[in-house]
């Protein structure tokens, strides 16, 4: 940041009031994307967001995140402190404008802020709106100020408590259960986007700790993040569990026409892209301006190289720009002071100016880069010959999996049960797990709107296997023709077409033992790396069958996990010295029709778990690190986290 910027003063006065707080509460997934866990995490995001902005402006190093016993958050900082004098317009401090009134902060004021995350602005007072308590407390001035809010009211006006020696902002929030799915915060996501914000915003330290539960040394459980390399440490976090081709990460931080550019790239022996994009710290996933300069610089510059140095001399067809990104690993972040985004949630950056900020940033680092690592370059090119005679193989294969078949006619698998209704957002298809459980779940299904499509063993491992492979796979070939979905356009040879997507919720049904769980996570990185749209758009669930039956008499009852039924063993005694007959289910193929109706596939009493991306640069280095060569990563992750003790290498 300028020093101009870094010594601008920062008052009541620069608190801009835009509109009123009513709508949040009624339209809650309007402002922080949905009421389930992703938006519950938001809030803590959105605060955190507001401390951030503090460190970009110069002001803050150290952000602690606590999780408190009651589940609710705080947050703490050593930034100036939110103003508290009275606020001219409004007439009241400007602590409570922030607080209480949307698109109401320091961020709208240029002077404040040069640029900024957070939602639109709307941040911390959503927060507040969708709070049963909140609590604010400020060190400002020497002096310590506080105010409490019910569901974003405040129970009195602004006042000051004590003297301090030291600046900064606290919040203590504790969302609203009326609002709310569920209000049980995961220590693992959040420590996820505080580490993200770590490598994004390199030389702030950022915490977690948990105060719901303590480590072997009765101390709470707590991670701390801090990084002086930022996206260079970033990328290589990423792919730590890939084989990299290069010796070190290319990385580039520098400013052009106003825009200051962050990227790191790094080219592994893995057949898929990696890119993640951010602006402003906010995680675009769906891309936008800045990721289209990133490729095309990267393209139009490893092209370049490549045509001059001979080595595509013997190739006999085009390479193209998806050739230049197979196997690449890379992070862009740009900071952006007037950003426009696409949609409520900021998931595509629209500037059209950032466009060629980045993409000459690119093309000058990857040109400089590639003069002076000769070596390195030699081998990127190679890579990308290899992709490119992939990709043709690959093409073949696909235009195999899209051809109808002569047999079936329609052009759906024979193994495929089908289901009678037509309308996709009606209609469910089931992903089980051999034919055993497959024939059951036939029995047990309803015809009209479920279908079942048994798989037989474990299908590729898409996260090791070229492309052509991937499609060649008769089970994965299979699973396209059923769902009526298709890959690759005139345009994009990798863009996934979901139109005629047959069904609205897709299933993965497993047996509940270790080898089921491998079979899911086998088909969550099919789906991730091909089908990722289609999780995006919530289309992906995973089926929860039993683990137990409990029988006693007359009254059976189902468990799901050991304490349900060590719980229910106890209910079903009521006190006397009885036996329960106790079933384990190894496998679906155990359980008749009638049963697997009852508990899994009914959606009167089912449970299922919906697949979600809450952050995208995570699940992409959980799923290289599952699915990839890297053995001890793999075990390590396995044993933290399984639920089984038998831990499969």
């Amino acid at each position: 940041m300028s020093e101009e910027n870094k010594n601008q003063e920062y008052s009541a006065d620069n608190i801009q009031v835009l509109e009123g707080l009513e709508a949040v509460r009624k339209r809650p997934a309007m402002y922080i994307g949905d009421i389930g866990l992703k938006g519950l995490h938001h809030l803590v995001y959105e605060v955190v967001d507001n401390s951030i902005d503090e460190a970009l402006a110069g002001h803050c190093s150290h952000i602690d995140c606590f999780i408190n016993e009651n589940n609710s958050i705080t947050v703490t900082d050593n930034g100036r402190g939110i103003p508290t004098g009275m606020h001219e317009k409004e007439g009241r401090s400007a602590l409570e404008v922030v607080m209480t009134v949307l698109h109401a902060g320091g961020k709208f004021d240029k002077g404040s802020y040069k640029v900024s995350g957070g939602l639109h602005g709307v941040g911390v007072s959503c927060v507040n709106a969708l709070s049963s308590d909140l609590r604010v407390e400020v060190h400002r001035d020497g002096k310590m100020y506080e105010q409490e809010y019910k569901i974003g009211t405040p129970q009195y006006d602004v006042r000051e408590i004590g003297t301090t020696d030291i600046t900064g902002t606290k919040v203590t929030f504790l969302p609203d259960a009326t609002i709310f799915e569920d209000t049980i915060y995961h220590f693992d996501i959040l420590v996820a986007r505080l580490r993200e914000l770590a490598f994004l915003n390199k030389g702030i330290h950022l915490s977690i700790t948990d105060k719901r539960r303590k480590d072997a040394e009765g101390e709470f459980v707590k991670e701390e993040f801090y990084s002086e390399g930022g996206l260079k440490e970033f990328v290589s976090f990423l792919d730590e569990t890939r084989d990299s081709i290069l010796e070190d990460v290319i990385y580039i931080d520098g400013e052009k026409d106003g825009v200051p550019v962050e990227v790191a790239m790094v080219y592994n022996t893995s057949y898929t892209e990696n890119v993640h994009s951010y602006v402003n710290n906010i995680n675009t996933h769906e891309g936008g301006t800045h990721l289209s300069g990133f490729r095309r610089g990267l393209t139009r510059t490893l092209k370049k190289y490549a045509d001059g140095s001979g080595l595509l001399k013997k190739v006999k067809f085009e390479i193209s720009g998806d050739d230049f990104r197979e196997g690449l690993t890379a992070v862009i972040s740009v900071k952006v002071m007037e950003p426009q985004f696409e949609g409520q949630t900021k998931t595509k950056l629209g500037n059209k100016e950032v466009t060629s900020a980045v993409s000459q940033s690119v093309s000058d680092m990857l040109t400089f880069y590639l003069e002076e690592n000769p070596e390195q370059a030699k081998r990127i090119v190679q890579k990308v010959i290899l992709a490119a005679t992939a990709r043709n193989a690959a093409t073949k294969a696909r235009e195999m999996v899209q051809r109808k078949s002569v047999l079936t006619g329609s052009g759906l698998p024979g193994k495929l049960s089908d289901c009678s209704e037509k309308d996709p957002a009606k209609c469910e298809i089931f992903l089980v797990e051999g034919d055993s459980a497959g024939g059951t779940a036939k029995q047990g299904r309803d015809r009209h709107f479920q279908a079942i499509m048994p798989l037989r063993g474990k299908i590729l491992n898409v996260e090791k296997a070229m492309q052509h492979k991937v499609f060649e796979n008769e089970e994965i070939k299979n699973m396209f023709k059923a769902l009526g979905v298709s890959i690759g356009t005139i345009d994009d040879e990798r863009e996934l077409n979901i139109e005629k997507l047959r069904y609205h919720k897709v299933v993965i049904m497993t047996d509940a033992d270790i080898d089921g769980s491998h079979i899911a996570t086998l088909l969550l990185t099919f789906f991730f790396r091909f089908l990722k749209p289609l999780i995006e758009q919530g289309f992906v669930y995973i089926a929860t069958p039993p683990l137990y039956l409990l029988k006693r008499g007359k009254d059976h009852r189902y468990c799901w996990e050991e304490s349900q039924r060590d719980a229910m063993i106890m209910e079903m005694k009521g006190g006397k010295d009885v036996n329960v007959i106790i079933q384990r289910y190894k496998g679906l193929g155990e359980m008749n029709a009638s049963q697997l109706w009852d508990t899994t596939l009914n959606p009167e009493y089912r449970t299922l778990k919906q697949v979600t991306i809450d952050n995208g640069a995570e699940a992409d280095r959980v799923f290289s690190m599952l699915m990839g060569d890297e053995v001890p990563p793999r075990r390590t992750f396995i044993e933290a986290n399984a639920k089984y003790a038998n831990i499969d290498a």
